[in-house]
């Protein structure tokens, strides 16, 4: 039978569920019934408990205080927490203390008893991993004291050259290894669960090694029985293969399938996905290091691919840089233009091109940045108020560079442009003030064109000439001509200061073909020709 002690400060409420749960019927018993938590933590230490139901609010120890004292203590027992407090602060706590349960008084004896019958199952899966633990632990002491370990020293020895690789094979000759082939491979091995992609408590690490030991032992097994090469474990957590044979395309095929049935057969075993990475084809012993270490950096691509990873880094090489420009120009003109279609299609060969790139985490994370910037221009180039969304964008940047996988980092960009694009779209597409900063964007991006014209950008935002001169001048007090022409003066200024080009070569890159109007129109905005205003400003 399943025990339960029940505590609550509240004497009726103590009797009321003692007397009106079935307690024979649902194969439990209501061990005891205390008033507070102390009395509670109290009867713990003297008697086995599997379930403890308690209010929040008691004198001396609360529900939350027993929570925490239960968690640290026996975390073998499940605890439901009922309460007349709902505050969402009481939940994030009983989260902390692994409460499986938080429950808002008042509660009916179904309602109660639905939740036992959930709670019998939690104590049925405890117990079964705790067995399951006991298990591997005395499988793990015995595996410690068996020669197997020096076995994997001696390889791991040998592979990382960190001793003569002479000695290395005198001391494995001993033990009756012989390495004679032609060529080597070394496969790392490392269990998704352990990395970075997860949080993981120190329960769970302390699971690590034994979970090691069974991928140890799945993937000697199947080694020998290919004749392949031999396994040994890596330090306390990873697993290896040294593959030795014949460089052809039958035998690193094999390799792959090893590899493939090993991964299947630890997660239909101890239901874990594991990581793999194949390192090159060596000839000397001495180069075995070159690599284990390919095979090592072939599993940091898992924040990239995401988990169960198999790469072998003879089919799949990093590209190196790529470059995003031409997608990115798209995909803002894709936002400031409502074409949904067109930004999902950019986000999504982004999103493959760094992926097929096997760049690392840095370079990553600076693509992504790229995205969000480039989604953030868009956002700017038709909103008067770009303080606030500044802010939430440096936020996110912060944001992607944390997460502690690609997947997860590219989903905030989604997000981000969808969001943005939203934003974008119920500013009603008629909407004049939308209109004329998109205009004002396109005059910022085309000035240098001579051709640039009223009748091409009306073309361009797909409206009347007419209409577009009626709602620029409402929005930004100017003419469509009168902001050209002082965005080209701007410019025009600019280079005059900052650099040595002849006026010439300026009225050229600021959108006037003729360089004697440019002087003509330069004169007009500043009152000087663009000779005096270089000679009086040029830096």
């Amino acid at each position: 039978m399943y025990r339960i002690l029940l505590v609550d400060d509240e004497i009726l409420v103590r009797d009321a569920i003692r007397e009106n749960i079935d307690w024979a019927g649902i194969d439990c018993e209501l061990v005891g019934n205390c008033q507070n938590g102390q009395e509670a933590a109290e009867f713990v230490k003297q008697h086995p408990v599997d379930i403890v139901l308690t209010d929040i609010c008691m004198p001396y120890m609360d529900g939350m205080e027993l929570s925490h004292f239960l968690h640290d203590n026996y975390p073998d027992i499940v605890i439901v927490i009922f309460s007349g407090f709902g505050e969402f602060e009481y939940a994030k706590k009983a989260i902390q203390y692994n409460v499986s349960e938080y429950l808002l008084k008042p509660i009916t004896a179904m309602e109660l008893t639905a939740v036992i019958n959930r709670m019998k199952e939690k104590v049925d899966q405890r117990q079964k991993e705790k067995r399951k633990m006991e298990k591997l632990t005395k499988v793990s002491e015995n595996y410690r004291k068996n020669a197997q370990i020096i076995r994997s020293k001696a390889i791991e020895a040998l592979v990382s050259c960190s001793q003569n690789v002479n000695e290395s094979l005198a001391q494995l000759k001993g033990m009756g290894i012989e390495l004679g082939a032609s060529n080597y491979r070394v496969a790392v091995f490392d269990i998704d669960l352990y990395s970075d992609m997860y949080k993981v408590d120190v329960e769970k690490r302390q699971e690590s090694a034994l979970m090691a030991f069974v991928l140890y032992n799945i993937s000697n097994e199947i080694v020998e029985r290919e004749s392949a090469g031999i396994a040994y474990q890596e330090g306390g957590n990873r697993v290896c293969i040294l593959f030795q044979g014949t460089r052809t395309r039958d035998f690193s095929n094999k390799i792959r399938s090893i590899c493939r049935e090993i991964q299947q057969k630890v997660k239909e075993v101890i239901g874990i996905d594991v990581s793999m990475g194949i390192g090159t084809w060596v000839r000397n012993l001495e180069d075995l290091i070159l690599s284990h270490d390919m095979a090592a950096k072939a599993i940091q691509y898992r924040y990239l691919l995401g988990g169960s990873l198999l790469l072998d880094m003879e089919e799949k090489k990093p590209n190196g840089e790529i470059s995003l420009y031409d997608t990115l120009e798209q995909l803002t003109d894709s936002l400031k233009t409502g074409k949904k279609e067109t930004m999902v299609l950019c986000l999504s060969r982004m999103e493959q091109e760094i992926k097929g790139a096997l760049v690392e985490k840095s370079r990553a994370c600076m693509y992504l940045q790229q995205m969000v910037r480039a989604i953030g221009s868009a956002s700017d180039s038709v909103q008067a108020d770009r303080e606030e969304p500044l802010r939430g964008r440096e936020a996110l940047l912060r944001n992607v560079t944390e997460q502690s996988t690609f997947q997860q980092a590219i989903g905030l960009v989604k997000e981000y442009a969808q969001e943005v694009f939203e934003n974008l779209s119920s500013m009603n597409s008629s909407s004049g003030q939308r209109q004329a900063y998109l205009a004002l964007d396109y005059i910022q991006n085309n000035y240098m064109d001579p051709n640039l014209s009223l009748n091409s950008i009306c073309s361009y935002l797909s409206i009347s000439t007419s209409y577009f001169s009626t709602i620029f001048k409402e929005v930004t007090g100017e003419t469509f001509m009168e902001v050209l022409i002082r965005t080209r003066m701007d410019k025009a200024r600019e280079l005059l200061e900052n650099t040595t080009l002849k006026n010439y070569e300026i009225a050229e890159k600021v959108g006037f073909s003729d360089p004697h109007y440019f002087g003509i129109s330069f004169k007009k905005i500043t009152g000087k020709t663009p000779t005096e205003y270089a000679r009086e400003y040029r830096k």
